[in-house]
């Protein structure tokens, strides 16, 4: 049931929401682009979705209905499966005498509703929301199902306690005892409940550690640790078998390290986990590191990349020959930065190998090799054996010794781009470390396009509060020629007009000061892009040191990570504390 144009405009007059003469304008545009008055409006900006919504609700006489202060009980939230909430943005939340209340953005979306009818067997009374409404109960469903996966653990470690005194559970198992452990019901219970409950979590990590009286375990969210749960350590023998049977490791190995690797399907996402073990004193601790394999591809854009820095690395990525490097510590995404290169580079006309260790991500049409130590399948080698492979493009997993370097530097110069990280702390310092691998300057400059140093930040969530920085609090950051260059790059940028002053650039932070993880949600990188340009080139000849190297590339535009990250504080994409606690780490 649509509104009418005539009872649209005439509601927007009586209610006074939009001028009259707006209106008659919209009308005349209308008219010209065979489009209602409502969308005209809503493009224009003098109206809201939300407030057109509100409109068509009270002509149409549908109930608009506020869930942003409402907690919806779980039976009632969980009638709807998440992902298809999520999809159609559709929420269940009031449901008696076979009639099930639903809130919605667009009550005429029929097949949304008639999937839930036939999912329920309910009879379904669409109600109008605002995406605020639909925001806020999507959220509802994480903290249900944490609760939920609470309850659950609890009842299955306390079937387990049954099991060790019933003389099951021991320390020292024959292979057959483990698997027969790793098939017990309660411990494959709790097993996918951790592995689920991770990713509803968007954790990135699972720690398993086994302590004297009871089994830690704790979920790296947004690059910070947080205990999750404890569970008795009768678990500990069972949970570790069946993690090892499901990354088909051997059971009654528990004097060595073991890498494996397994798939995990739910509604809403397919997940690769990468598994360590390693022996600790009181049994093995189990670290899992999640990757996703759904949903699209990043962009340079969406890692953070921005103005001159994202035309540096396009420029480079558009080279046929030369090295990109991407330097950071463990953990700052610096494979991911490398995999978003590559897909933009992933074309049929090239052939793409890589020496990973270990791969992380599985990419179609690239051709990945992972190194394996202990039979003497280096670095090194991989890269030997694939220049023998006809490549247009490799990617070496990590430039960790001289040979590995010298052999990168080799393909650069033999008509190969080659993408590789390095560790160090800055962009800058990668140039110094490569010389101390033993790189000749003379070869590093003729090969060297870009040097990326990046860190994460944890992205503020929507609940965020502007604040403004006075020159106390700008010294207590940083000097003012580090606020001069981002406010060189926001004008650049034309996100501020021209000769607007630093004081007057807001600033954002998590509302009420919240502490820890409240406040941010996700997170994205903060980057500084050397670009080898001729006056670099000479000072590398002269073995000029990273600080001398950084002072120089400032003067040529570089932003810093801390100007980048200062510059994303003022966007409120995160926060001037964390991007210091990043910087700082």
């Amino acid at each position: 049931m649509k509104v009418s144009e005539k009872e649209l405009k005439e509601f927007i007059i009586d209610s006074g929401l939009v001028p009259r003469k707006d209106l008659e304008a919209a009308e005349v545009e209308a008219e010209k682009r065979n489009q209602s008055v409502g969308d005209i409006l809503l493009g224009q900006g003098a109206l809201t979705a939300d407030a057109l919504r509100r409109i068509k609700a009270y002509v149409l006489g549908i109930p608009f209905i506020n869930l942003k202060d409402r907690k919806v009980p779980l039976e009632i939230l969980s009638l709807i499966p998440e992902p298809i909430a999520r999809t159609h943005s559709i929420i269940a939340f009031r449901k008696e005498n076979g009639e099930l209340e639903v809130a919605m953005l667009d009550t005429e979306d029929l097949p949304a509703i008639d999937s839930v009818r036939k999912k329920t067997g309910l009879k379904i009374l669409p109600r109008l929301s605002d995406e605020e409404s639909i925001k806020h109960a999507l959220l509802q469903y994480q903290k249900s199902l944490k609760e939920e996966f609470g309850d659950i653990i609890a009842t299955e470690a306390g079937r387990i306690n049954l099991v060790k005194d019933a003389g099951i559970g021991g320390e020292e198992m024959s292979g057959d005892e483990l698997k027969k452990m790793a098939e017990d019901l309660p411990i494959v219970r709790i097993v996918d409940t951790l592995l689920r409950h991770a990713i509803t979590q968007d954790a990135s990590d699972i720690h398993i550690e086994p302590m004297e009286l009871e089994v830690l375990v704790r979920y790296r969210i947004d690059g910070i640790l947080h205990d999750a749960m404890t569970l008795p350590r009768a678990a500990a023998a069972g949970i570790t078998a069946r993690i090892k049977v499901l990354a088909n490791l051997k059971l009654d190995e528990k004097r060595l390290p073991q890498d494996g690797r397994f798939k995990m399907e739910t509604e809403a996402d397919k997940v690769s986990f990468r598994v360590s073990l390693l022996p600790v004193y009181y049994g093995e601790k189990v670290v899992m590191r999640l990757l996703r394999e759904t949903g699209e591809g990043f962009t340079l854009e969406a890692l953070g990349f921005h103005g001159d820095g994202l035309e540096l690395l396009h420029k480079a990525t558009k080279a046929t020959t030369g090295i990109i490097l991407v330097s950071g510590p463990t953990g700052s995404g610096k494979t991911t930065t490398l995999y978003t290169i590559l897909d933009i580079l992933n074309t049929p006309d090239v052939n793409i190998s890589t020496v990973e260790d270990p791969i992380e991500y599985q990419m179609k049409r690239v051709n990945q090799t992972q190194v394996n130590p202990a039979i003497g399948f280096s670095f090194a080698n991989g890269l030997r054996a694939l220049l023998r492979q006809d490549p247009n493009i490799i990617m070496v997993g990590e430039i960790r010794d001289a040979e590995t370097a010298s052999l990168a530097i080799n393909a650069a110069l033999t008509g190969h781009l080659v993408l590789s990280t390095i560790h160090t702390n800055s962009a800058t310092g990668a140039i110094p470390r490569l010389i101390d691998m033993g790189v000749e300057p003379f070869l590093l400059v003729s090969t060297l396009r870009v040097v990326v140093g990046q860190r994460l930040v944890r992205r503020l969530a929507d609940g965020k509060e502007q604040y403004t920085l006075s020159k106390a609090d700008r010294e207590k950051v940083t000097t003012e020629d580090h606020f001069d260059a981002v406010m060189k790059a926001l004008i650049d940028e034309k996100i501020v007009k021209g000769g607007t002053k630093i004081d007057a650039v807001p600033f954002y932070r998590p509302k009420g000061g919240a502490a820890g993880d409240e406040g941010y949600k996700s997170r994205i990188g903060i980057h500084e892009i050397l670009s080898v340009t001729p006056t670099i080139r000479e000072m590398i000849m002269k073995s000029a040191t990273s600080g001398d190297l950084e002072i120089q590339a400032r003067k040529e535009g570089m932003l810093t990570m801390l100007e980048d990250g200062m510059y994303k504080a003022s966007r409120g994409i995160t926060s001037l504390e964390e991007v210091l606690r990043a910087i700082t780490e």
